[in-house]
């Protein structure tokens, strides 16, 4: 079944923080109206069993996400870790017919695959941040689950949660990161807390001071 909009799709304006979604969608009409959209916007799609949505993130969507990408290349570097951000990269699957623009991810453990400035990958992510603000995170998990998107860190409700990817399909929260095991979920929420009253300048000082050991006064233990 074709759908029709009234407006046409790359004219349709949405509110920061809203969505739609359009119902029975083929595979192929998803892949037009990504071509109809553009490359220059800032909404973000997913399509899952012929639904799409269209969300246009807000201030506060993005403020979560921007300082939960700082954590993340902070935590690669401070603990010497590759690591490449390829932020919200569109990530289709048409043997899965399946697609996400994520708000942001990263190759960890596989930095390799994200290597270089041209490179293309058929390899999913190894953590991928949600922020459930404007929609819900039922379908972006199922998503991510059948892509083999192996971390989540999904921030809902007030709270963030870690979600690992179960060897039965599907997620389970954790209280420690796979991607960065000496990281838990209740740190991470205590570095969110803190850009609450900060800056994303406060909570990078918080990570690097919780994982850099302290120098031993001069002179200690002579």
């Amino acid at each position: 079944m074709a759908i029709t909009l009234a407006t046409p799709i790359d004219e349709i304006e949405l509110a920061p923080g809203s969505a739609i979604r359009l119902k029975d969608v083929s595979w192929e009409r998803y892949l037009l109206l990504l071509e109809e959209l553009g490359e220059s916007r800032a909404t973000r799609l997913m399509f899952c069993d012929g639904v799409v949505e269209i969300r246009m993130p807000g201030q506060l969507h993005e403020a979560i996400n921007r300082v939960l990408a700082a954590i993340i290349a902070t935590l690669a570097e401070v603990l010497d870790l590759e690591f490449n951000n390829l932020g919200s990269a569109r990530l289709n699957r048409t043997d899965l017919a399946k697609g996400i623009e994520p708000d942001s991810c990263f190759y960890i453990q596989q930095a390799q695959a994200g290597q270089g400035m041209v490179m293309e990958t058929d390899l999913p992510p190894d953590l991928a941040v949600e922020v459930d603000i404007a929609s819900g995170s039922a379908q972006k998990l199922a998503i991510y689950a059948a892509m083999g998107v192996s971390e989540i860190w999904l921030y809902r409700q007030g709270q963030l949660s870690i979600q690992v990817l179960q060897a039965e399909g599907g997620y389970g929260e954790a209280e420690q990161s796979v991607a960065f095991p000496v990281v838990s979920v209740a740190l991470l929420n205590e570095w969110l807390e803190l850009r609450k009253t900060g800056t994303d300048l406060t909570v990078i000082r918080a990570v690097r001071s919780a994982l850099t050991p302290n120098p031993s006064p001069e002179g200690e233990g002579l």
